[in-house]
């Protein structure tokens, strides 16, 4: 039986040189920070990693470095959905030999299929895999929305072992409702907005752009809302956090070019994202170093480069 994913993992961003190659030495020190800042999981490969950029080769080279610089920490997930079910176990399968604990899944898109086809998809991707599934319901970015009872039906998969929601608030509502009663299936959130409301409904986890930039307040909201029940205390440090919140997708910044710009601000290579992605404008940058402020860090000049 798989393990089932709980707590805060950070979906890592990818650090890359001038040329858009992959920094390796720079991805490094930007999991131990995670890991040493206290997240509970890592996911390697995914959105924020802007592996919708990489060829596949780049992508098992990002999945063996992120496993091998976890190094048993914490777990690792792997961001591994393809166009079909049989790219998509064979990339699965490459990340369980690496050592990670789950693959990340989107449904198929851009062609859209019918529900049938969804349910076919995940249930020969679970059957196959050597690593727990983790359903990616996106419809934001991939116009494909699965429905709630799609997401119970699939929870009842023996390796099909917990979704993470980055739909509207009332969906994940509705697949929190009817999956509560669930054995081995968590639900987590992939937007900070809704991280702490997740919680609060019995959420058991949540992903955030976020999380790279501020890992130790992040899990600090979890451990005050989930490990010791205070809403109060969670509530406050939240406020505290939402002046941030909105810039990591900020109109005309497209992520992870912003958490990226600001973690150069505090000394973590985020660096550029890769065309055609583009960078953030100074006017995001400022709000940022703003915010950054108001939390007590320390900040670069916007014009340093890290190297």
């Amino acid at each position: 039986m798989s393990i089932i994913p709980k707590g805060i993992f950070v979906p890592l961003i990818t650090p890359f040189n001038d040329d858009e190659t992959i920094d390796f030495q720079a991805y490094k020190k930007v999991i131990d920070f995670q890991i040493e800042s206290g997240v509970h999981g890592v996911l390697v490969g995914g959105t924020t990693g802007e592996y919708h950029v990489m060829t596949l080769e780049e992508r098992k080279s990002l999945i063996k470095a992120g496993c091998e610089y976890a190094a048993g920490r914490v777990h690792v997930m792997a961001g591994v959905g393809c166009s079909t079910a049989k790219d998509t176990i064979e990339l699965a399968n490459y990340a369980a030999e690496c050592g990670a604990k789950w693959g990340l899944v989107l449904p198929p898109y851009y062609h859209k299929t019918s529900e049938e086809g969804i349910r076919k998809f995940y249930k020969e991707v679970a059957a196959k895999s050597n690593v727990g599934i983790v359903i990616y319901n996106y419809p934001g970015a991939t116009g494909v929305c699965i429905s709630p009872e799609m997401i119970y039906e699939l929870s009842q998969e023996e390796n099909i072992v917990s979704v993470k929601e980055s739909a509207d608030f009332a969906h994940l509502c509705q697949v929190a409702a009817l999956t509560k009663e669930v054995d081995n299936f968590s639900v987590f959130t992939g937007e900070e907005h809704f991280i702490l409301p997740t919680f609060s409904i019995g959420g058991q986890g949540a992903f955030g752009i976020l999380i790279n930039l501020l890992p130790k307040e992040i899990v600090k909201l979890y451990e005050l809302a989930v490990e010791k029940n205070d809403m109060h205390a969670a509530r406050d440090l939240n406020r505290k956090l939402s002046g941030i919140y909105d810039l990591m997708e900020a109109e005309g910044n497209p992520y992870p070019g912003p958490v990226k710009a600001g973690m150069d601000m505090i000394g973590i290579k985020g660096g550029k994202v890769r065309k055609p992605l583009t960078q953030p404008n100074d006017e995001i940058k400022t709000k940022i170093k703003e915010e950054l402020l108001k939390l007590g860090y320390k900040v670069n000049s916007l014009d340093q480069s890290l190297v």
